[in-house]
């Protein structure tokens, strides 16, 4: 074994979860609340909560969005599935040594890993709270595990739910302990609270003292659309109007926790922004600022004081990962160096094939300093690793 440099790290891979994976790992107060992955009558599977069918489960591979319509329509005719889940499911959608391997065949050095399947259930769970809770807790513990012998190369992103204080507290002190350094929150509302609510202040603390950074991505989170513009669409996941705008709700989140002092409150907080898109990042910077000093300028005085510019707050505390069709380098040269940095969304359609190969040449065009934070620092910022962070390579 020889220590390797994580210079580069893929910000945005999935990990495909396992059929017990909540089953498993649940609390056993909550055996009966565990979302499972359960085949219908024509062998077709399908996630599960409580015998009720939630969504499709599909093996993914990247830039072939097709496969899934035709697979769609196969279950609507009533086809046979053409094999089982664990029989079909590639053995580097998992982690440990396959998923490095796949690493190493990209040209990567790192990469970190959301949920799959974990995407979609929190808002269809919405109406019970403790099984959300169960099932996160249960995801967060098989994911600990299933990253073992990652060789320090794998990245795991817990799920985190913020409609509890204390269990949330609780919850990032045991990821820590497990050496989980990121955790995904939602950029929503928590009970008709805004993020900056002071309640949660004890939250950020947590993410602060304990050293983990939470992470926007895409999931099952509330809209921050109107429900009339979703009407026609019945796609229960991955509404066409929320991928339309997936700036809006993180966008949102970050300016209510700007503008309101929970930045300024918690200077160590580092947050992460993945597979929301990235180009939304100058325009958004350039209101921030805007909006902010003509409210001070109409009002004669802000909704709360900050010792510096709210865009500030932004560059100092975000990153944003962009996919290599986003033009990250036009975008380094509007925003700088420091915020950006490199995602995939492999193995996911709408991801890219060659992750490491894709990325390079997205980046190429960058001064090495600038490429060197694009495609490692700021993620090795986020995931508080230091400066010369080592892994381990097979």
């Amino acid at each position: 074994m020889e220590a390797v440099a994580l210079r580069t790290i893929d910000v945005d891979q999935h990990l495909f979860e396992e059929r017990d994976t909540w089953s498993a790992h649940i609390d056993p107060s909550h055996r009966d609340d565990a979302l499972g992955i359960v085949d219908d009558e024509h062998g077709w599977p399908w996630l599960v909560f409580r015998g009720r069918r939630l969504y499709p489960v599909e093996i993914q591979h990247p830039a072939r969005p097709g496969e899934i319509a035709d697979n769609r329509r196969r279950m609507r005719r009533g086809e046979p599935a053409p094999g089982r889940y664990e029989d079909l499911l590639p053995d580097d959608y998992g982690g440990g040594a396959p998923r490095v391997a796949s690493l190493e065949a990209f040209g990567l050095d790192a990469s970190v890993l959301f949920p799959n399947f974990g995407l979609l259930w929190e808002r269809m769970l919405a109406g019970d709270p403790p099984a959300r809770r169960a099932n996160a807790r249960a995801y967060n513990r098989w994911m600990a595990g299933a990253l073992g012998g990652g060789d320090g190369r794998l990245f795991g992103v817990a799920h985190l739910l913020l409609d509890d204080v204390d269990w949330a507290v609780a919850e990032i002190g045991r990821l820590a302990g497990d050496g989980v350094r990121l955790a995904m929150v939602a950029p929503a509302p928590v009970d008709g609270k805004p993020l900056s609510d002071r309640s949660l202040d004890p939250v950020w603390a947590a993410f602060c003292a304990h050293g983990v950074s939470p992470v926007f991505h895409v999931a099952g989170f509330e809209s921050p659309l109107h429900a009339a513009w979703h009407l026609g669409d019945p796609e229960p996941g991955d509404r066409l109007m929320d991928s339309v705008f997936l700036w809006v709700a993180p966008a949102v989140a970050l300016a209510n926790l700007i503008l309101h002092g929970t930045l300024e409150r918690f200077p160590d907080l580092r947050i992460g922004v993945v597979e929301l898109s990235a180009g939304w990042v100058p325009g958004f910077l350039l209101n921030l600022d805007g909006a902010f000093d003509f409210y001070v300028a109409r009002h004669g005085e802000p909704v709360h004081p900050l010792a510096d510019r709210p865009s500030s707050y932004f560059l100092r505390h975000v990153r944003v990962a962009a996919l290599p069709y986003e033009a990250p380098a036009h975008l380094v040269r509007k925003v700088g160096a420091g915020t950006f940095m490199i995602g995939s969304d492999w193995p996911h359609a709408e991801g890219v094939a060659h992750p490491g190969a894709d990325t390079a040449a997205s980046v190429a065009t960058l001064q090495e300093t600038d490429r060197a934070l694009l495609l490692g620092g700021n993620a090795a910022w986020l995931l508080r690793l230091g400066p010369g962070a080592q892994g381990r390579a097979t």
